[in-house]
C-alpha cells in the first residue's frame, strides 16, 4: 500500500486505498471478522480498494460468486453463528438484487427474535453519480433504505470518516450498511500509520466542517465538498454559511443541525439524487415540524431532477448540483 507521510505518526492515503486499510486494522484486531464478496480476494477488488487483504488473511477473505443474495444470506448466517462479516456489494444499485434479504432478514432478525439474536454484518457499497458508470451503477441508494428500522446507514464523505465510520461499523452488533462514494476515491487525507482507536469515528455524530452565522448548509459525500466551495463563493458576497456533513444517515445527528440554525434561522439541504423520499427531504420536512419557530425562512431542499442518473458527462454534470447552484440557493435564502 503506498502512502506518503506528512506528519509524525500519520500517513497520506487516499479515499479508495483506506478501505483496504480500515478492514485490515479490523481483521487483525479482531478474529472473529470475515469478509466476502465478488473478487475481492485474488482480484483486490472491482475498484481495486481491497488489494492484499486475501495475501494477509487468506481464508478469512473469500471471494464468493456473482450473486448478492448469496453473499447477503452468507453474511447473515455467520453473524448468527458468533462471527462478524463485512460484505461487499460491488455497486450500491445492485443491493436491489438482495433487497428482500437487506430489509426483512437482516433488519428485522434482533427484533424478531425479541434480542435474542444478533447479527453485526457491514454491508459496504460503492455508490454515487460524477463518473460516468450510467444509470444502473451510479444512483444514491443510501435513500431506499431510510424507511426501514433496524438498519444503520453511514455515508463518509472524506478519508478520516470512511476510516473511523468502516471500522466503527463493524464493531456494531446491529446491522451496518456503509457507502462509499466511487466519485471521492481519488480523494485523500491522513490516517494513523499504526492502528489507533482514537480515530474511529461514532455512528450517529455529525460533523461541523465549517462554521458560519447566516446560512446552515448540510450536505454528505460528494455534496459536503461541493458545499464547502460554495461556502468559499458566499465568502464574496458577505455571507457567513455553516456547512454540516450529517455522516450518518440513521440515527441521524439532529442536535448539531438544531444548534446551527439556532444561530443561522436558515436551512438549506444540499442531497445528490432526486427529491422525493430522500434523507434531505425528510430533514426539511422534520425541521419544519420540529424547529420552525428556528427558522427566518422556509428550509429548502436543493436535489438532483426527477430522471435517472445520465450517462452523457455533461449531462450527468448538470444533473448533479455545483457550488455555483449551491451557492445561489444559499443566498435566495439569506435574502428572503
Amino acid at each position: 500500500m503506498s502512502t506518503d507521510t506528512l506528519t509524525p505518526g500519520l500517513v497520506r492515503i487516499n479515499y479508495r486505498k483506506v478501505i483496504a486499510r480500515a478492514l485490515a486494522d479490523e481483521l487483525a484486531t479482531d478474529p472473529t471478522v470475515v469478509f466476502l464478496g465478488e473478487d475481492v480476494g485474488v482480484a483486490g477488488g472491482a475498484f481495486k480498494a481491497t488489494e492484499g487483504l486475501k495475501d494477509r488473511f487468506g481464508d478469512r477473505v473469500r471471494d464468493t460468486p456473482i450473486s448478492e443474495q448469496a453473499i447477503v444470506g452468507t453474511a447473515v448466517g455467520a453473524a448468527l453463528m458468533g462471527l462478524r462479516p463485512v460484505a461487499e456489494i460491488m455497486f450500491a444499485d445492485f443491493a436491489g438484487v438482495c433487497f428482500d434479504q437487506i430489509v426483512n432478514t437482516l433488519a428485522k432478525y434482533r427484533y424478531t427474535t425479541g434480542g435474542q439474536a444478533k447479527v453485526p454484518v457491514t454491508i459496504r457499497m460503492s455508490n454515487g453519480a460524477g463518473s460516468g458508470f450510467g444509470p444502473q451503477h451510479s444512483q444514491a441508494a443510501e435513500n431506499w433504505f431510510l424507511n426501514v428500522p433496524g438498519l444503520k446507514i453511514v455515508v463518509p464523505g472524506t478519508v478520516e470518516d470512511l476510516y473511523g465510520l468502516l471500522r466503527s461499523a463493524i464493531r456494531d452488533n446491529d446491522p451496518v450498511l456503509v457507502f462509499e462514494h466511487k466519485n471521492l476515491f481519488a480523494l485523500k487525507g491522513e490516517i494513523p500509520a499504526e492502528p489507533d482507536d482514537s480515530f474511529i469515528v461514532p455512528i450517529g455524530v455529525a460533523d461541523v466542517v465549517r462554521a458560519g452565522d447566516d446560512v446552515t448548509v448540510v450536505a454528505t459525500q460528494q455534496m459536503r465538498h461541493r458545499a464547502v466551495q460554495a461556502a468559499d463563493l458566499l465568502t464574496a458576497h458577505g455571507i457567513s454559511a455553516e456547512v454540516i456533513d450529517p455522516r450518518t444517515l440513521v440515527p441521524f445527528d439532529m442536535e448539531t443541525v438544531r444548534a446551527s440554525l439556532a444561530k443561522t434561522s436558515r436551512l438549506l439541504v444540499v442531497q445528490e439524487g432526486p427529491p422525493d423520499g430522500g434523507w434531505g427531504a425528510t430533514l426539511v420536512a422534520r425541521t419544519a415540524a420540529e424547529n420552525f419557530e428556528l427558522l427566518d425562512a422556509p428550509p429548502r431542499l436543493l436535489a438532483c431532477d426527477p430522471t435517472p442518473v445520465p450517462y452523457s458527462g455533461p449531462l450527468e454534470d448538470a444533473w448533479l448540483p455545483d457550488a455555483q447552484r449551491i451557492a445561489d440557493a444559499a443566498e435566495r435564502l439569506v435574502d428572503y
